[in-house]
This record gives C-alpha cells, sequence and structure tokens, in this order.
C-alpha cells in the first residue's frame, strides 16, 4: 500500500548582525529539511507560512516551491534549504505546510511543526 509523507525538521538561529533592535528589526534564518518518508515520489509544489510575533501579528506568506525550488523526492530522499524572517520583536513562531504532489498524481500536505524563533539567552 502506498504512503505520502515528508518528514520536516527545523534548525534557528538569530542574526545579531542583521538585526537591529532598536528600530524593532530582529532577524532570523531557519534550515529546514525535507525527508521522503513515504513509499511514493513526490514533489513539493508549494508553501503556507504562519508568522506570528510576540505581540501577536500575524504574517501569512503562500508561494511556489522553497528557495526557487520545488523538488521532487523519491522514498528515503532529502531537501534542505535555508531562508530567513524578519520579526518586530525578540521572540516569534512559525508554522505551515507544503503541498505535494506525488508521482501517481496523489495530493497531500507535509506540515511543518510549529518552531519558535527568539534570541539566544544569555547568563549574567
Amino acid at each position: 500500500m502506498a504512503t505520502y509523507e515528508f518528514t520536516v525538521s527545523v534548525r534557528t538561529q538569530y542574526l545579531p548582525e542583521q538585526s537591529d533592535p532598536e528600530r524593532t528589526s530582529f532577524v532570523f534564518t531557519y534550515s529546514i529539511t525535507i525527508k521522503n518518508t513515504g513509499t511514493v515520489a513526490a514533489q513539493l509544489i508549494s508553501r503556507h507560512w504562519v508568522i506570528t510575533d510576540a505581540n501577536n501579528h500575524i504574517e501569512e506568506v503562500r508561494g511556489l516551491g522553497v528557495v526557487g525550488h520545488q523538488p521532487l523526492l523519491q522514498p528515503g530522499e532529502q531537501f534542505e534549504y535555508t531562508s530567513g524572517s524578519a520579526l518586530q520583536t525578540p521572540q516569534g513562531s512559525m508554522v505551515g505546510e507544503y503541498f505535494c504532489v506525488a508521482e501517481d498524481g496523489h495530493q497531500f500536505e507535509a506540515k511543518i511543526p510549529e518552531f519558535v524563533l527568539s534570541l539566544p539567552r544569555t547568563l549574567h
């Protein structure tokens, strides 16, 4: 029986050199690994993000592919990319999904688990 599944993992990083806290601009990168954990080859077609800052300001982003690619992943293959987001607060979160189409025509969504964007904590 065919299974359709992409597993998504995320790593984040704060970029102090691109941020300007005095102007309420906090820049983060997120590195995403998408792995085809299903049994059928499938292509990532589009993305949908919900980005929320600490003031509950919500921004939705939709678009084709990721960083200019619409990767076709065979079972067991993975695709990695890094992108970024700027927030007006030092903390926020992102969640979303990828819309995918398997080579047999089956359509499915791959959930992107919610992750936190936050300045690193420092000890004094």
